[in-house]
């Protein structure tokens, strides 16, 4: 009964915000969750789809479902950060009511452990790290849409709520070739004022000691950004005053700055977009109180 009341709390505010939310979009067969965020959105036009309608397994080394087709048509994949307030459940209600009051027919879902490895969802099929969490976190559901053409279009729905307990949901929305187009993001949480600023700082970095970010650190929508930005190029800076030398203060820095470098990268950033450089103390002044330990990203400026 507290699930479905809960549901039903994210209907109504999905009709009362139904005109529009901050910072995210609409596909047209889809509405995506109330005051999620469109964090990631790509577009591959007349692509083969494979279609998965059974829970995943490694079989001879190969992750295959135990069920599958495979279809042709304009493949969006769109990435929604979710609300803290809600879970996955809340989400995955949500998206599976709204398909059935469109009249879409389910093919396959799971829940948990029934549908396999995580790590099987996001590295294997999706093929994006930031869809990885545990096993007993995650939902699936495949549908067939109806339309006005001949051909139906489909959409697969995974959602994940990571150990860090950030909850996304990512929709890939197959249509007959032609009658699609790419959704773009709106609004970066990140890097929306960069370009005017020439740099930000990243909230929320910590470390364990300097070649380790902590494991509550969690970089995963900057990385996503920073990779619909390939052709910007960045230096990862830290800042850090401490008791020792110079010298030491330097190295240190310069080992942090590094360690927010790979981790990017570890998440999908291209090695070539990230520099990463260590000051020390040697760049005190900063618009933001408190932030004399500080990591920054500084967008380099285009080559001439």
């Amino acid at each position: 009964m507290k699930y479905y009341t809960k549901l039903l709390a994210v209907m109504i505010a999905w009709l009362v915000q139904a005109a529009g939310y901050a910072q995210s979009a609409n596909h047209a067969l889809v509405e995506g969750f109330p005051d999620s965020v469109l964090v990631s959105a790509e577009f591959e036009p007349d692509s083969n789809y494979r279609l998965i309608l059974g829970r995943l397994q490694r079989s001879r080394g190969v992750v295959v479902p135990e069920s599958e087709e495979r279809i042709r048509g304009d493949i969006s994949k769109l990435i929604f950060e979710i609300p803290r307030e809600y879970s996955a459940e809340d989400v995955y209600g949500y998206f599976r009511s709204s398909f059935s009051d469109k009249g879409y027919d389910e093919l396959f879902g799971c829940i948990g452990r029934e549908c396999g490895s995580s790590n099987y969802w996001a590295n294997d099929i999706f093929r994006n790290r930031v869809l990885y969490g545990p096993e007993r976190n995650q939902y699936f559901l495949n549908v067939r849409a109806h339309t006005e053409g001949a051909e139906p279009a489909h959409i697969a729905l995974y959602v994940i709520t990571r150990g860090n307990r950030r909850t996304y949901a990512y929709l890939e929305i197959v249509e007959p070739p032609g009658t699609s187009g790419p959704i773009q993001v709106i609004g970066e949480a990140f890097l929306t004022d960069i370009e005017e600023a020439g740099a930000i700082i990243l909230s929320g970095v910590s470390f364990s000691s300097d070649e380790q970010l902590d494991a509550s650190v969690d970089l995963s929508a900057l990385a996503l950004e920073l990779s619909e930005r390939p052709e910007q190029k960045f230096y990862v800076v830290s800042h850090l005053v401490a008791e020792g030398n110079l010298d030491q203060l330097l190295a240190r820095s310069s080992r942090r700055a590094e360690a927010v470098r790979r981790h990017l990268i570890t998440l999908g950033v291209k090695d070539s977009q990230l520099v990463s450089r260590g000051l020390g103390p040697l760049a005190p002044l900063c618009a933001q109180e408190r932030c004399a330990d500080r990591v920054e990203l500084v967008l380099m400026p285009a080559a001439n």
